[in-house]
């Protein structure tokens, strides 16, 4: 499978559209942000030094302070596809981030969403 485009994407453009999504479905772009910083070790400043900068997904990444030890815990299915199969490790925390919010915008707890 190649996904090398979607590495190359803004993250500020996805951004944009986490925050949509959350939103739609009643919760806030404070709680998409506390999601992003729990999974990157971003803190809001760097998140938002991310945004600005229009860094694409593979700096996003390969700059996060720190991917959290928990993350290997985010199971489930986003985009049809197992998150915890994906092979490619900077598409698995693409995956893992994209279930994160879809468990947000689901109305999951927050105390569940951040395991």
């Amino acid at each position: 499978m190649n996904n090398h485009h979607i590495f190359a994407m803004p993250f500020a453009k996805v951004y944009r559209l986490y925050v949509q999504k959350a939103e739609r479905k009643n919760r806030t772009k404070e709680e998409v942000d506390q999601v992003i910083c729990w999974l990157t070790g971003y803190d809001r400043a760097g998140l938002k030094q991310q945004i600005e900068e229009e860094n694409d997904f593979e700096t996003f990444f390969a700059q996060a302070p720190a991917i959290h030890p928990n993350s290997s815990l985010i199971k489930g299915v986003v985009c049809g596809v197992r998150v915890e199969e994906v092979e490619d490790p900077l598409m698995q925390k693409i995956r893992y981030l994209d279930k994160l919010i879809d468990e947000l915008a689901k109305g999951k707890n927050m105390e569940k969403i951040l395991r």
